[in-house]
Parts: C-alpha cells; sequence; structure tokens
C-alpha cells in the first residue's frame, strides 16, 4: 500500500501532533478524568475522535466545500464553537467547591457533547481539509485513500486522548479536598477558555 499512497506515513505524524497537542478535547478529556475518574473520558474519548474521523471522510467526500467558499459559514461556526466553549469553561469554573468522590455525573460531558464539539469547531473542519487536500492525493485511489486516512486518523486519536485521560485520573491523588478541587477546575475552565479564544484572536 504505501507504494502507492507515499503520504501515508507523513499523515501518522501529523495525526499524532495534531491529538497529542493540547486543545479544547484534550482538556475536556482530562478535566472529565480528573472529576469522575477514567472511565468517563471514555465516551468523550470515543465521541471525539469518532465525529473528527468522521469529518475527513465527509470533507474527503467534498461534503466540506461549503466551507470554503462560505466564508460566513466558517465564521458562524467558529463563533458557536466559542460561544459553547466559553459556557462549558464557566460550567466548570464556578462548579461548588466539594471532593472529588462527590461530584455528580451528570456534570459529565458525553460522548455526544464532545462528537458535537467537532462538528461546530471550525479548526477541526480546517484540519479535515488540510488532511485531505495534502495527504488524499489525486488519482483513481483517492477515495481509498481518504477512508485510510480517516481511520488511521480514529486509531491515532484515540490512545493520544488516552494518556490525557490517564494524567487526569492520575491527577485525582492530589484532588481529595474540596479547595484542591475548586483549585483544578478554576485552572482548567480557564484553560479551555484560552484555547477558544485563541482560535478567534490569532
Amino acid at each position: 500500500m504505501l507504494s502507492s499512497f507515499p503520504t501515508f506515513l507523513p499523515f501518522l505524524l501529523f495525526a499524532f501532533v495534531a491529538s497529542i497537542t493540547p486543545g479544547p478535547t484534550n482538556i475536556l478529556v482530562l478535566s472529565n478524568s480528573a472529576r469522575f475518574g477514567l472511565t468517563a473520558a471514555v465516551p468523550i474519548i470515543f465521541g471525539g475522535c469518532a465525529s473528527a474521523a468522521t469529518l475527513v471522510l465527509l470533507v474527503g467526500t467534498g461534503a466540506g466545500s461549503s466551507l470554503t467558499a462560505l466564508p460566513v459559514v466558517q465564521t458562524a461556526m467558529q463563533w458557536a464553537g466559542v460561544a459553547w466553549l466559553s459556557y462549558l469553561a464557566w460550567q466548570i469554573f464556578s462548579a461548588p467547591a466539594m471532593a472529588i468522590t462527590s461530584q455528580k455525573s451528570a456534570d459529565r460531558l458525553g460522548a455526544w457533547g464532545a462528537a458535537g464539539l467537532q462538528w461546530i469547531n471550525p479548526k477541526t473542519w480546517m484540519m479535515a481539509l488540510a488532511v485531505v487536500s495534502v495527504f488524499a492525493g489525486a488519482g483513481e485511489d483517492r477515495l481509498m485513500h481518504v477512508l485510510y486516512l480517516s481511520l488511521a486518523f480514529f486509531l491515532i486519536s484515540v490512545p493520544c486522548l488516552g494518556v490525557w485521560a490517564l494524567l487526569g485520573a492520575g491527577s485525582s491523588r492530589w484532588l481529595r479536598s474540596p479547595r484542591a478541587m475548586q483549585r483544578f477546575n478554576r485552572c482548567m475552565a480557564l484553560l479551555l477558555l484560552g484555547s477558544a479564544w485563541m482560535s478567534v484572536l490569532a
């Protein structure tokens, strides 16, 4: 396969870097894992990764052309994403001070919330457009290449986000007191807010 798909190995490196570096989804995985345990982050990981991989597949079949053809669509999605992430950041920041053992499961983000974040995040759409335009190539094998890229992105992003979940679960040992939990929540909220607004101000 590599002989007919020379950009596949460079894509694997790109997918790893894109998935492991900090971003809104990574921060939400870290925060939920620390607050609710490792298993609470699993739906977020699979929801976010499956959604992003699906976007790569859709863009590869031409569904993302309106995003480049209509800048107003991209702008609307960008502000919708920033508004939602800002709301999530406020929910985390204003959470009452309580020990990690008394956190309510109803406050979890969940798979659908993580998946929805990818759909309204123009950075994810731009990533998918970049993947298809740079790595898919042209010719009769292009659609098959897009399928490989989508699957590979999912398989790489899941363990990368899993690392963030492990970091969150490992940090929970220092979050047994309500005060420590509140400081952690506020730190995560500020990081999430910063990552959201940097996409607008950059």
